[in-house]
């Protein structure tokens, strides 16, 4: 009788067994039956996905090399009295006065995600109308390549003739330029 109650033990024993692996090959099985189903999505997802470009390497260098060249027209911070006598250079070339107003001190902008030190400065500017937009170009394509023209004001001051020795049409104007140049980021490497 020992033998029949051990040998309906070991049988019950061996049933619960095979129940638990079986109940565990069943959520396995309907576990990658759900995982199976994933990864089609997946490879669809991926077929409809458009095939990156043949030339991605060379456009990924152009655009690193453009941006170094972007970055490098940032000068390093400058003294404010080469900005003044670069400015009043270029009148003097254009053919006009131009006369520093106001100056503000160096000062830090966030532009973006980044820091820039930029110098502010107003400008008094006479002469004529075409030396003057000459001036205006000089400055704005000139040594400080992140020079920005703020604010501008144009007053004409007076239509000569030729009785003046002056041919018709040359108008004399006053301008008043706010002027403001950014340096080197706070963060560049």
């Amino acid at each position: 009788m020992t033998s029949k109650l051990l040998f309906t033990v070991l049988i019950t024993i061996l049933l619960v067994v095979y129940a638990y692996l079986g109940i565990g090959y069943m959520k396995q099985s309907g576990e990658s039956k759900a995982l199976a189903s994933q990864i089609t999505e997946a490879i669809e997802t991926l077929r409809e996905m458009p095939k990156p470009p043949q030339d991605i390497e060379q456009r990924l260098a152009a655009a690193q090399a453009s941006l170094a060249a972007e970055q490098s027209a940032f000068l390093v911070k400058v003294n404010s009295t080469e900005v003044i006598n670069t400015i009043l250079e270029l009148a003097d070339d254009s053919g006009v006065k131009a006369v520093p107003l106001v100056t503000e001190p160096w000062s830090i902008q966030d532009v973006g995600e980044h820091g820039y030190y930029v110098f502010r400065l107003n400008v008094a500017v006479e002469g004529s109308l075409s030396h003057f937009s000459s001036f205006v170009s000089k400055l704005e394509n000139g040594r400080f390549r992140t020079l920005v023209v703020e604010d501008l004001g144009v007053t004409r001051v007076s239509e000569q003739s030729e009785e003046e020795g002056i041919s018709e049409g040359t108008i004399s104007v006053v301008a008043s330029l706010d002027l403001a140049i950014y340096t080197q980021s706070l963060t560049s490497d």
